[in-house]
């Protein structure tokens, strides 16, 4: 294996392993937070989904992960499982 493919494949272990799921950035979040804050602390979300101004973000797997619920663009509560 050639160095440079060494090198991607240590960057790409990397970065999976740099998770912004975690009990530091869930201790961040607060209720009025603005929903560009917490992508900028969380990264992109999993998945959304929402209706008549309510929305529900989540961001990791069904292990690890933390939910986000907004009224309009403001945090109204958040949960979290399996957190380190």
């Amino acid at each position: 294996m050639s160095l440079r493919r060494l090198a991607l494949l240590a960057f790409c272990v990397l970065l999976a392993a740099c998770s912004k799921v975690t009990q530091e950035n869930y201790a961040k979040l607060s209720a009025g937070m603005a929903k560009v804050e917490v992508e900028s602390l969380l990264g992109k979300p999993t998945d959304c989904s929402g209706a008549l101004g309510m929305s529900s973000c989540t961001w990791g797997d069904k292990n690890s992960f933390i939910s986000v619920q907004y009224a309009g663009d403001k945090v109204l509560m958040f949960s979290g499982q399996g957190l380190k």
